[in-house]
């Protein structure tokens, strides 16, 4: 299997996030490409730099007012008196339809869901290489690959058409998806991480051509606290185009094989032509963020099983975080993969 990387991804390093009002250390650090990096090699993955794909793939998800805000608000964050290192927002809109602020710090509350997602001087490339690593998986599906691996970091699916959140900036499984719609009529996302992707449900939530189901922790207690609730099934056009899961704390490999027999019977009542896998290895029993408990030979079997589904698929790397088994998690998900 193809994977696809740029070194460009590891200078967006934030320093700190907000956890429940304290900062604390950020868990998506450069590392974290390293540690997956050796997961892929280790799965026989050839490791391909990426070419520059331009901002037309970016922009297909994302919104002009977002993109020059991304683009350029670090520099303008650095000309307020007394500002942080990083961008952080410090005020949010109730609603989102009213007045679009002038000001540095008004459109950081407006385009920046949570705290978690600092914007450095790095940023704005990182992300962009990250995005142009998920549109040259896709490429290469299109090309006719029956799998290809994006090692997208910094991730993606918290990431709306017009706001980064929890970590991410662009959303590289749903610009992957977008992507390949130049060729497939209907393209299914399945996101086995362990939060909620939020924002790719966002992006999607009144298409039908692209159908969005999400296996993740139980939101009612867990980020993103407002997002991926059992009840969500889409809005106007995309009625029905939209299924989440959500498990208990702590579920095991058997829970969430379970859970991919209703998501698998969905995506074949679809009927798509390609598959985007947004892998979030987070939902690891040894995680920091601890939500779930798979475990590493439950994620081989995870594998296996959506790849039995013969489908076209571009797998976009979401969460898992520093922890010992973070790269043995990727090599049995790919090496699971490619088996079938």
């Amino acid at each position: 299997m193809k994977a696809f990387y740029a070194v460009e991804q590891k200078q967006h390093n934030p320093k700190a996030f907000l956890s429940s009002g304290a900062p604390q250390p950020n868990p998506e650090q450069p590392e974290r490409t390293e540690r997956l990096l050796l997961g892929a090699k280790a799965a026989g993955c050839a490791i391909e730099r990426p070419r520059e794909h331009g901002r037309g793939p970016i922009a297909a998800i994302h919104t002009p007012e977002y993109l020059d805000f991304l683009e350029h608000i670090y520099t303008r964050w650095q000309r307020i008196e007394g500002a942080s290192e990083e961008v952080i927002p410090n005020i949010h809109p109730l609603g989102r339809n009213g007045r679009y602020p002038a000001s540095a710090v008004g459109q950081a509350g407006y385009h920046m869901a949570d705290t978690a997602c600092p914007i450095s001087a790095e940023t704005w490339d990182s992300a962009c290489w990250s995005a142009w690593s998920a549109v040259e998986a896709a490429e290469a599906v299109i090309s006719g690959a029956p799998a290809a691996y994006a090692l997208s970091r910094p991730p993606g699916h918290h990431a709306f058409a017009d706001a980064a959140g929890g970590f991410c900036f662009f959303n590289n499984t749903a610009i992957a998806a977008q992507h390949l719609r130049k060729q497939a009529a209907r393209v299914a996302i399945l996101d086995v991480d362990l939060h909620h992707g939020n924002g790719t449900q966002g992006i999607f939530y009144a298409r039908p051509d692209v159908l969005t189901v999400s296996i993740h922790t139980d939101p009612v207690r867990f980020y993103p606290f407002f997002w991926g609730h059992a009840d969500e099934r889409g809005e106007g056009p995309g009625l029905g185009y939209n299924l989440n899961l959500p498990l208990p704390r702590k579920s095991g490999d058997e829970a969430f094989l379970e859970a991919l027999q209703p998501a698998f019977r969905r995506i074949r009542a679809f009927a798509p032509d390609a598959l985007v896998v947004a892998l979030g290895l987070d939902a690891f029993e040894g995680d920091p963020f601890g939500g779930l408990s798979v475990s590493t030979p439950g994620f081989a079997r995870m594998a296996e099983a959506i790849s039995s589904l013969g489908l076209p698929s571009v797998i976009v790397q979401e969460g898992g975080y520093l922890c010992d088994a973070l790269s043995d998690n990727l090599t049995a998900f790919l090496t699971g993969y490619a088996s079938q």
